[in-house]
């Protein structure tokens, strides 16, 4: 299969790649941010007093990642003065992007929550912003800097250094404010968000390969849309913009895969449902399963983050041996059995050794899915458009497991949880069924990825 290393030892190799060892640190980058604006934020702000319902409101910054495919055209296509030239147009976004986030969060470390709530929440949605847009910069640059057969590692090593810096910005922010205070925590946050700069001023812009037909395509769009945009010149020429940067990248998803592509959407839409579902219900079943608050860190959130990192590092292995189908095959098998143990826990009671054979499952599981995914929603980007059909699908990724997932405590009040775990592993199935779809009745470009 094309794009398939032959070897085991090649694909063990392949993480001694540069821009895979890159991507480590871009992947810390990406992660920073994302507690800071969330769990991290909420404790900060709880511990000035902030009431309860004003915290719940900050969740709300958090619509700024799943709308981030409205401005990935710009994105994608816009060049920026100055840095542009200078960097690149991925190197370029990415920089600023990283300034961003790190100037957003050095201004929070300079307010006081309890008496400039306004000035944190403007603060709050600049760091949003900046790392929604970091996000699409990086997933591009990662999609384009390597081939398809190292997409896996790119992945798991993006997945590596996103953890480690959620588990930095989480448990090393608070560390921070109980030692020091709030003020330090965040300042240094912002200082470590140099891994970053400092990267992007390292690596290398990626080549953008544009192929005839795709061209031709945007050239019809946008002559189309202009023609018919009225007479006034500004307006012809932003249609033509619109055209090539908005609509083509759509059009030309659906064009290459044909009526395949809403399948493929499905895919999508339903691969990680059975995690969502579970994840939002994971500590209350904990809790009052028994386990101490003690535990449940140690076996859940170190533990697991153990795991975690082995299930990526094995993904991206299988994903270069396999191909992304195959394993994501596995990763979709393995996640609705292990949402079967979870039952058998709910059965047992609170035995410890039983919660880490669960969550060691679980954790595993999740690694080799997240490298999995994101490699295979990787092949499904034309390079002519990388950041917004990327955008376009991170998007959708979360859409249908998170409004599902808003009924689960609703199921388990009306059912009990060996219930609830049985339906959160049927929930799994669609996944299952819809790899299998691909792998045999796919487009050509999408069975090979596999």
């Amino acid at each position: 299969m094309t794009g398939r290393l032959e070897a085991w030892g090649e694909a063990v190799r392949v993480y001694r790649h540069p821009r895979v060892l890159a991507m480590l640190f871009l992947g810390f980058s990406a992660g920073l941010p994302f507690p800071l604006v969330f769990s991290t934020l909420s404790a900060w702000l709880r511990d000035f007093g902030v009431e309860r319902a004003t915290i719940g409101f900050f969740a709300w910054i958090g619509i700024t990642y799943s709308v981030k495919v409205l401005w990935a055209p710009v994105v994608d296509r816009v060049g920026l003065p100055l840095l542009t030239r200078a960097l690149g147009q991925r190197r370029s976004w990415m920089l600023l992007a990283q300034v961003g986030v790190a100037g957003g969060l050095f201004m929070l470390s300079r307010l006081d929550p309890s008496l400039q709530i306004g000035a944190v929440v403007a603060f709050a949605l600049l760091v949003a912003f900046s790392s929604a847009t970091q996000d699409i910069t990086v997933d591009a640059w990662r999609i384009e800097a390597v081939e398809q057969s190292r997409q896996g590692a790119m992945a798991a090593a993006y997945n590596f250094g996103y953890r480690f810096a959620v588990l930095a910005g989480g448990a090393g922010a608070l560390y921070l404010a109980d030692f020091y205070d709030w003020h330090v925590a965040y300042a240094v946050m912002a200082g470590l968000m140099l891994v970053g700069v400092i990267t992007t001023l390292s690596v290398g812009e990626p080549e953008r390969r544009i192929d005839p037909i795709t061209a031709e395509m945007e050239g019809e769009i946008a002559r189309y849309l202009s023609a018919h945009a009225g007479l006034w010149a500004p307006l012809r020429r932003a249609a033509a913009w619109i055209g090539a940067a908005v609509v083509s990248p759509f059009a030309e998803f659906f064009r290459r895969n044909g009526r395949f592509a809403l399948v493929l959407l499905a895919l999508v839409l339903c691969f990680n449902i059975s995690d969502r579902v579970l994840g939002i219900m994971a500590n209350p079943f904990y809790l009052d399963l028994g386990f101490t608050k003690s535990e449940i860190a140690s076996v859940t959130k170190v533990f697991g983050f153990i795991m975690t990192i082995v299930g990526a590092a094995a993904g991206g292995v299988l994903v270069a041996r396999w191909g992304t189908l195959q394993t994501m095959l596995l990763a979709a098998v393995m996640l609705a059995v292990t949402n079967l143990m979870f039952m058998f826990l709910a059965l047992s009671g609170p035995d410890l050794r039983l919660l880490t054979f669960t969550i060691s499952g679980d954790n595993l599981s999740m690694g080799l899915a997240g490298v999995a995914f994101i490699a295979w929603l990787s092949s499904l980007t034309n390079q002519a458009y990388t950041a917004t059909q990327y955008a376009l699908f991170s998007s959708l990724m979360s859409l249908v497991g998170k409004a599902i997932s808003g009924w689960s405590g609703v199921f388990v009040d009306a059912f009990g949880y060996p219930a609830f775990f049985i339906y959160a592993a049927a929930t799994g199935i669609p996944a299952i069924v819809l790899v299998l779809v691909v792998m045999r009745y796919g487009p050509r470009a999408a069975r090979e990825s596999g």
